[in-house]
């Protein structure tokens, strides 16, 4: 049920990915892996959302640098 997206407007950032589930909102950076901000998610969701993002962050840093250049 986590939705994982960046915004087209954030290329003067580093990589990073945000996450939203229902109320939850977060960020994460991708290089290296680091949470920026966590809202209205419990404890056990964010576990999970950060073991994604270190799961997949070859795939995210791809995809940002894909549309980013």
């Amino acid at each position: 049920g986590f939705r994982f997206f960046f915004y087209s407007d954030e290329e003067n950032e580093p990589p990073h990915i945000h996450v939203e589930k229902g109320k939850g909102r977060g960020k994460y950076w991708t290089d290296p892996v680091k949470k920026d901000y966590m809202k209205n998610f419990n404890k056990q969701e964010e576990k999970k959302v950060e073991d994604i993002v270190e799961k997949e962050q070859g795939f995210f840093k791809k995809k940002w640098y894909e549309y980013f250049g």
